[in-house]
């Protein structure tokens, strides 16, 4: 770690600040400062979070002639939507299907990721950091181009078509897993390679067989790890909405595509509102149960020895164990992550007939039907939109990180920012298709304002930065944390304003961490389709909204075109991701 500590200031200025004339405005103007990083982002929550977001949930509440009554009268509240819509079969039908994928999808997720994490966190072998990379890119690949290349493996004419899986549950289970694999191989993974393996070595040495070791030293634990990593991918599979919507249809869908679906097909707002409480519970169980699992991990962490549990990966010695995990491992490295992306690309390149041509992309060129924009300027509004969100993320989530990485002296102090914390992880755990929908309801004439923001080119961005902003604070808070406050106590003795020990004590600190933040927050704007489909207009369109319009429509053209799109939009954003992820230091924070 090098860290740049001011020179003490030369002039009148006296050791101590507090002590020197204008000591009491240097600290009035660190307290406005404090007070600029903290309300600054929670303004910006406040209005395009917060009050977007319990509109929702309050019109959940609201009876049918709640526009005749004011505000505060009782008549003008009613619990009555509740009862209707759980009432509704179809109501359980969706939440039982998204507790069955969800739990398909983490089991297998489990399952298959163990035997991952242990040949790539546990053994050493040439090509390992190429094969990590490749599992982590399908978690940042956008929903959509995941449910196409999937759609274009399973569909009559791809090479899964005769399984007759096209449109059904195991679809996206498998895509689920597709996407999670990476969660598990990457959280227990990093756990298990800190492990002593000194305990194992011991068990084998009083003669416990591999499988005894296994079940009785190492998976006991491993179980913090698991849990925390089996909770989020359960979040993630019961949140899922651009592949559930492309691979399930009408038949398989989920209350975040039930949301959507009663939304934009029914008009029926306040179904839509009840089902976004419904899920606000379900995610809040889910996030504490990861909040908990995630406590145990850390504090397991802190007692594990300094013993490497590393090996380098020899065929002789691997054991029946061994060689297991690795079948399974490029079994589903080589079938389950790089073949449906590689089929993509292949059938981009091809015709209905199997004629190979570039066809596909020149069509990019044309004006999408039912459109009169181009995929390529839906790409260009794409990147242009996901800058300007990753700006205003890295922003707000940057200041967020900022003042919560403080250690103040008093409880009240620390509990503030433990809450403070928590309110900006908020966006994690509330479905975008809810935050989208609350823009729509909340934002025309905000406040009494002549001025209606729902068709502001600024609505979609900032949709995509309050979804981006809780990757940010992760991403850079643990660097900050792991700062020792002292050097930023030294440099203020020394005289240095708080402008200047930020410049030079945290700021070198945390560049190479917020280049990671800037990829995360842009590749994530990118491919997010969940708010961005309520907001985008028709003539700024973005990608992944034009490639669910493409693979809406007939014919084998609209989705060849869909395809290409699908290949472009996975190229830039695994591009963006291999480009930040070379900004990753030792302490960039994980999810």
């Amino acid at each position: 770690m090098t860290t740049t500590l001011a020179p003490a200031p030369t002039g009148n200025r006296a050791p101590h600040g507090d002590a020197a004339p204008g000591g009491a405005r240097r600290r009035a103007t660190g307290r406005a400062l404090w007070f600029a990083a903290v309300g600054v982002p929670g303004l910006f929550l406040a209005v395009f979070f917060l009050w977007p977001v319990a509109t929702m949930i309050l019109k959940g509440f609201a009876s049918p002639d709640a526009a005749a009554h004011p505000a505060w009268s009782p008549a003008a509240w009613d619990l009555g939507g509740f009862g209707e819509v759980l009432g509704r079969p179809r109501t359980w039908r969706v939440v039982g299907l998204t507790f069955l994928q969800a739990g398909l999808g983490t089991v297998l997720s489990v399952l298959l990721g163990l035997p991952g994490a242990y040949v790539l966190y546990r053994r050493t072998f040439p090509g390992r950091a190429f094969v990590r990379a490749v599992v982590t890119v399908p978690f940042v690949l956008p929903t959509v181009v995941v449910g196409v290349a999937f759609r274009s493996l399973f569909m009559d004419a791809g090479p899964l078509g005769g399984l007759g899986l096209d449109q059904s549950l195991t679809a996206i289970v498998v895509a689920l897993v597709f996407f999670n694999y990476s969660v598990v191989v990457r959280t227990v993974g990093g756990f298990w390679a800190q492990l002593d393996a000194r305990p194992e070595q011991a068990a084998r040495a009083l003669g416990a067989s591999p499988l005894r070791v296994l079940r009785t030293v190492t998976l006991p634990a491993l179980a913090p790890a698991i849990a925390s990593a089996a909770a989020l991918v359960f979040f993630f599979c019961a949140t899922a909405f651009g592949t559930v919507l492309i691979l399930g249809g009408s038949r398989f869908g989920t209350i975040e595509t039930e949301i959507y679906v009663r939304t934009t097909q029914f008009l029926d707002l306040r179904a839509a509102a009840v089902l976004s409480v419904l899920q606000l519970v379900v995610v809040a169980a889910v996030l504490w149960v990861s909040g908990r699992a995630s406590a145990r991990r850390v504090r397991a962490l802190a007692l594990l020895g300094s013993a490497p549990g590393e090996r380098r990966l020899r065929p002789r010695g691997l054991g029946a164990g061994g060689w297991a995990s690795l079948a399974v491992t490029a079994v589903v490295v080589l079938g389950l992550l790089v073949w449906p992306m590689a089929n993509l690309l292949l059938r981009s390149l091809r015709t209905a007939d199997g004629t190979w041509t570039l066809q596909n992309y020149r069509n990019l060129a044309e004006p999408v039907a039912g459109s009169s924009v181009t995929a390529w300027q839906a790409a260009g509004t794409s990147l242009r939109t996901a800058a300007v969100a990753a700006l205003i993320a890295v922003v707000v989530g940057g200041l967020v990180a900022l003042v919560v990485s403080r250690r103040p002296r008093s409880r009240a102090g620390r509990r503030g920012l433990a809450l403070l914390d928590g309110v900006f992880m908020l966006p994690l755990g509330v479905s975008a298709v809810t935050v989208g929908f609350g823009f729509l309801v909340t934002l025309d004439r905000p406040l009494g304002l002549g001025v209606d923001l729902r068709s502001s080119g600024l609505l979609v961005p900032v949709a995509q930065a309050v979804v981006a902003i809780p990757i940010v604070v992760r991403t850079v808070l643990p660097v900050l944390r792991a700062l020792d406050p002292r050097l930023r106590e030294a440099a203020a003795t020394l005289g240095a304003r708080p402008g200047r020990v930020l410049a030079t004590v945290d700021l070198p600190l945390v560049t190479r961490p917020l280049g990671l933040a800037v990829g995360f927050a842009f590749a994530v704007s990118l491919g997010e389709f969940g708010a961005t489909a309520f907001l985008a207009r028709p003539d700024s369109a973005t990608l992944p909204v034009v490639i669910f319009r493409l693979i809406g429509r007939p014919g084998a053209e609209n989705f060849g075109t869909a395809l290409a799109a699908a290949v472009v939009l996975a190229v830039v954003t695994a591009t963006v991701m291999v480009v930040a992820e070379r900004m990753r230091g030792d302490k960039a924070g994980e999810l």
